[in-house]
């Protein structure tokens, strides 16, 4: 299953991100963890010291590989310079299980707080006035295009603060979407921009609110939101200690926030994915791609990349991977 966690800057997207990957870890359940915000922030969360999140290979820096290695024998694919962000799978090409054995996980992933770590890199200074954050996004779009998660198998994004997150298709990769809000008026206005922007697409949208203060906070929250809110966290001595440097042991986090995590995830297990509605919005989002600007960067029909009557998911696993050499 997938998750992402949305939200304005400073609303705490990070921290319940980072939370919720704890919670996972400790529950048992395998995790792989993906900072995909211009602000990378994850990896501290997790407990990362500086140094070793900045070690953590941006996927953002090897797109050109990634596309390569994804693209496999697709005799769709001639060269990765045909693969753009949304370029779907088809036959032939490299589908992922969530395996850190699997050569790309190796290559990029790192571990943390008992979670595999990935990251889209940073925006550096030679991106400036060049290109755009989506350019390093666009490693995760491709990747969560050619993975084949399984059973009790998690991912959890940290996206791009704010409306940001709509500017590509990346938002419809996900099971669920958190938008973790603060009890205001602002916050609230973010969570009914978001769910203007995806109304039409299979998303499915609930907020986290976040930093109350007391129990008059949710009773207005839940006057603005209605069934949309999930969850309420309030005040966090664990949180204040970890942001400050501490390691506090997981064990020791509030019971109430505890509640609230075990409810995210209640909301995210009882989720089914209909992997065909999955391919056919990932196939029209590289149609709109191509027609907006692939074709003419690529200087052919992109449209021409769709496998017909090819559908990823467990029952693609085996024959794809046999030929394309897939660990797992």
């Amino acid at each position: 299953m997938r998750i992402a966690f949305v939200g304005k800057g400073g609303s705490g997207k990070t921290t319940m991100s980072a939370l919720f990957t704890r919670h996972l870890v400790a529950l048992g359940r395998p995790v792989l963890a993906i900072d995909a915000d211009i602000n990378q922030h994850l990896g501290q969360a997790l407990g990362l010291e500086d140094t070793q999140a900045a070690a953590v290979p941006p996927l953002g820096a090897d797109v050109a590989w990634i596309a390569d290695h994804l693209r496999g024998t697709n005799p769709l694919l001639p060269s990765a310079d045909a693969v753009i962000k949304t370029t779907p799978p088809g036959r032939g090409s490299r589908l992922l299980r969530l395996d850190p054995g699997e050569e790309l996980h190796r290559r990029f992933a790192r571990p943390a707080a008992g979670a595999a770590l990935m990251a889209t890199g940073e925006f550096e200074p030679e991106d400036i006035g060049v290109s755009c954050y989506h350019s390093k996004t666009g490693a995760v779009e491709l990747y969560l295009n050619h993975l084949i998660d399984g059973q009790g198998e998690y991912v959890v994004v940290d996206m791009t603060a704010g409306a940001d997150a709509f500017a590509s298709g990346l938002f419809t990769r996900f099971d669920l979407v958190v938008l973790v809000s603060e009890p205001t008026r602002r916050g609230v206005g973010v969570y009914r921009q978001f769910r203007d922007h995806a109304d039409g697409h299979r998303v499915r949208l609930r907020v986290l609110a976040n930093k109350l203060a007391g129990q008059d906070d949710v009773t207005w929250l839940r006057g603005e939101l209605g069934s949309a809110l999930l969850g309420a966290v309030g005040q966090s001595a664990w949180v204040r200690a970890a942001e400050r440097g501490a390691t506090p042991d997981f064990g020791e986090l509030e019971p109430h926030i505890r509640r609230e995590l075990a409810t995210v995830l209640a909301e995210l297990d009882g989720l089914a994915r209909d992997w065909d509605a999955y391919h056919r919005d990932t196939v029209d989002f590289h149609l709109r791609n191509a027609r907006a600007w692939g074709n003419r960067s690529a200087g052919a029909d992109l449209a021409g990349q769709v496998d017909p009557g090819f559908v990823p998911g467990p029952a693609a696993l085996t024959p794809v991977a046999e030929a394309a050499g897939v660990a797992g």
